[in-house]
């Protein structure tokens, strides 16, 4: 499959409740199991780069979703095609592959009923192809 185009627009930042939201409801998440941290090398230097994020389950595969826009974590999964998920005191390897179409509109529909507040920053753009998705694969 080939690479599809990158949005011509730029990913938001965060709106200051959710950066805020995020600062204090972050570190319970990852506790928990809701928020994964996702390290992926960047595209441009190698270096490990670390993001939090809600993985979203669909159909027993998981998926990524920016829900920001074309992110820089986006960027960096889409060039590399591989990362590291770290959720429950585990770290797995695995690759990802980009989605579109239906699959990735499904991802949207299961992100958007669990995500609760987060719907706001999504929806200030609201077209599906302006948030990648990717599909997880394990290395085992």
């Amino acid at each position: 499959m080939d690479q599809p185009p990158e949005s011509v627009k730029a990913p938001l930042a965060p709106t200051r409740p959710i950066a805020l939201l995020r600062r204090v409801a972050g570190p319970i998440w990852r506790l928990v199991g809701v928020a994964a941290v996702l390290e992926v090398p960047g595209r441009r230097t190698g270096a490990p780069r670390r993001v939090s994020l809600i993985p979203v389950e669909v159909d027993g595969a998981t998926y990524l979703l920016a829900f920001g826009g074309v992110t820089e974590w986006a960027r960096n999964l889409r060039a590399a095609g591989r990362g590291m998920l770290r959720r429950r005191g585990r770290t797995q390897a695995f690759t990802a592959t980009e989605v579109d179409g239906e699959e990735r509109d499904r991802v949207i529909a299961r992100y958007l009923r669990g995500s609760g507040p987060l719907k706001n920053d999504f929806y200030r753009q609201p077209a599906g192809a302006d948030h990648p998705a990717f599909r997880l694969e394990a290395i085992t």
